[in-house]
């Protein structure tokens, strides 16, 4: 978007891995010419394990959860310019596991847009001039062709615009639709479009933002080196990683670090399924989605204290929760192999002074 956030920049890599992290469960065990008669499987080749470790062009791709914009405050219709790139880039799903990326403006999940019902939106999209691939953009908020897909295809070093009205209020994920969409996809280039409603949504004391979406290597996960895309696997539904915002345990101790709120703070969370084939079974450990709005259904009456949710891929699910004890609230999908080998794990560390009326650890 125009609007400038600069991301946190990872300050140590943590070359022990997932231990920190993973007191829930154990430990974790070249791109294709992209045109539209391109055919994926005839570039898979075979792999006795992964090259080395590539340099890589950014030490960070995972997408600071904090960052997104402020809620509407308007009551009539504008109009806004929202202008992003298109990146390839090499960087770590975790340390020392190089990997190529796609991203919207070198981050995953791509930067969230937020727009009032009615609003009219100017997109422009650039197309990094040392990237080798075409891209494009499809929002499924768009009524139009391709969600914009169409009007957007730019090649290496071309910029498109078009030009929306948004009609229906919700929050919608947007993603690269080049014919290797999936591909796309899973190397990360997906992100959310809030459509807030007339009346915008209720208050909350802070919002956050995250995105769900698998990898697939021809290396296991942890395995030391540079993953090469596995277009079988992805054929297969059998990735290597899992992911929140695009590296394996980014938003714990081990990663970047969790995300810090105040006891009695009571938290919106916006988590939006890249994919680009699996469901996510959205679970809070220690927590539950008190108000949640399946499929990010803002003008449908939201459902109460829901322990697990399916988040579908291609889908933003949005949940507040209340935090009235401190705790470190562990953001999982419960298909816990994932959790627990493919690297899909964030944490909110609700701090405060205890309240043993609510939880009491040691009663006696």
């Amino acid at each position: 978007m125009t609007e400038d956030n600069p991301q946190s920049r990872r300050t140590v890599l943590k070359a022990a891995g997932v231990g920190g992290a993973m007191s829930v469960a154990g430990c974790l065990n070249t791109p294709v010419d992209d045109d539209s008669t391109a055919n994926p499987a005839n570039n898979q080749t075979e792999s006795n394990g992964p090259a080395p470790a590539k340099s890589v062009d950014t030490d960070r791709v995972a997408a600071d959860p904090t960052e997104l914009p402020d809620p509407v405050d308007w009551s009539s219709p504008r109009h806004h310019e929202v202008e992003m790139t298109t990146t390839e880039e090499t960087a770590e799903i975790e340390p020392g596991v190089t990997f190529d990326y796609m991203t919207f403006d070198g981050r995953i999940p791509g930067p969230m847009v937020r727009v009032r019902q009615d609003d009219t939106v100017t997109v422009s999209l650039t197309n990094d001039e040392s990237n080798s691939m075409p891209h494009n953009i499809d929002f499924h908020a768009v009524y139009g062709p391709g969600g914009g897909a169409e009007a957007s295809m730019v090649q290496s070093g071309e910029t498109a615009t078009f030009k929306f009205k948004a009609k229906y209020p919700g929050v919608f994920v947007y993603h690269c639709a080049v014919p290797n969409l999936d591909y796309h996809i899973s190397s990360g280039m997906y992100g959310a479009i809030l459509v807030e409603p007339k009346d915008g949504l209720p208050e909350v004391d802070r919002e956050l933002y995250f995105g769900q979406h698998e990898i697939y290597t021809d290396s296991p996960a942890g395995e030391k080196g540079h993953h090469k895309f596995d277009f079988e696997a992805m054929k297969a539904e059998d990735p290597t990683y899992t992911c929140l915002n695009g590296e394996a345990y980014a938003i714990t101790g081990d990663g970047y670090g969790p995300v810090t709120v105040d006891k009695g703070e009571r938290i919106r969370i916006f988590h939006a399924n890249g994919g680009p084939n699996l469901t996510s079974s959205w679970h809070a450990i220690g927590n539950v989605w008190e108000t949640f709005y399946r499929d990010g259904a803002v003008a449908s009456q939201p459902d109460h204290y829901v322990e697990t949710a399916p988040v579908v891929p291609g889908s933003v699910a949005i949940a507040e929760i209340d935090t009235p004890v401190p705790e470190p609230i562990k953001l999982v999908d419960h298909a816990l192999s994932r959790v627990a080998r493919k690297g899909l794990l964030g944490i909110i560390q609700v701090e405060g002074e205890p309240e043993p009326e609510i939880f009491d650890p040691d009663p006696a």
